[in-house]
């Protein structure tokens, strides 16, 4: 059997094989962010819509008090290390207010870890004021031990 391909169906198989395979990096979506929260905090809903408005597919999850203590806890959050909300990621735990671009990072160096923390809230951090009078704060990577390591630093605007 002969197969004859005219020059229409050529060129459509062409124009196809080239959207296809231009898909998978255009195409591929961000993992999705689950965050817990106080249903009254509106720092942590502050920090949910900045992810969103940076392209991170967010659900949240209300939580109270002591439910929200121990999930941090059963987590890998050291104490001293938290903050008003927690999310998970790509397998991270993220507290607190970090940065979209510390998220993108972890996720892209992919580190033996537990995850990323801002612990307290400080002022400037994304979702706690504006950013030009932001006061100096660091972004800690929790290693799988409890053990803490500054992962980036922010200074005072």
């Amino acid at each position: 059997m002969r197969l004859m391909i005219c020059r229409r169906g050529f060129v459509l198989g062409a124009c196809a094989a080239s959207v296809t395979a231009a898909l998978p990096a255009g195409a591929e979506a961000r993992p999705g962010l689950h965050v817990l929260k106080d249903p009254n905090c509106g720092c942590c809903s502050a920090w949910v819509e900045i992810l969103q408005s940076e392209g991170f597919d967010v659900t949240v999850e209300e939580s109270l008090g002591t439910a929200l203590a121990q999930y941090k806890r059963d987590n890998g959050i050291p104490q001293g290390m938290g903050s008003c909300h927690t999310g998970r990621i790509a397998g991270y735990m993220i507290e607190g207010h970090v940065p979209a671009a510390d998220i993108r990072r972890l996720i892209e160096e992919r580190p033996d870890a537990v995850g990323l923390t801002v612990p307290g809230m400080p002022y400037g951090s994304p979702g706690m004021g504006p950013e030009d009078k932001r006061e100096a704060y660091d972004v800690f990577l929790i290693r799988r031990d409890g053990s803490t390591e500054v992962f980036s630093s922010y200074e005072a605007a």
